[in-house]
């Protein structure tokens, strides 16, 4: 890798297993994290941080992951956003895929393929 800075992927993930886990693994593919357990806690980190990509868990305890998604993407409309849910509803689908997410999976999730897939997501949200 070249001296540029490693892409900044904030994690929203209320459990401390999960985004430990999310954390790890994006560390270890190159990636600098910022974490956040709360919808509120993610709000701040992206405007405050302008990371490359949100990876958003859907079910938060203070905010719904759709207004999450619609707060970030007022403040930064570039922001690359993948939702990830355990339910698999095709009206949150819709309505996050109409608010901007780049894309809605359902967990569990094929960690290694998200990870070859990230590349994509951050590269498509440069203007």
């Amino acid at each position: 890798m070249s001296g540029a800075p490693a892409p900044l992927v904030l994690v929203v993930e209320d459990s401390d297993a999960i985004r430990a886990a999310f954390t790890i693994l994006l560390e270890e593919s190159g990636y600098a994290v910022a974490a956040a357990a709360t919808g509120a806690e993610a709000v701040r980190l992206a405007e405050a941080r302008a990371p490359d990509l949100v990876l958003l868990d859907l079910g938060l305890p203070d905010l719904p992951g759709l207004d999450v998604a619609r707060r970030i993407k007022a403040a930064a409309s570039t922001i690359p956003i993948v939702a990830l849910t355990g339910r698999d509803d095709p009206a949150d689908r819709e309505a996050l895929l109409a608010a901007g997410c780049a894309a809605y999976l359902v967990k569990p999730v094929d960690t290694q393929a998200l990870i070859r897939a990230l590349p994509g997501y951050i590269a498509s949200a440069v203007v």
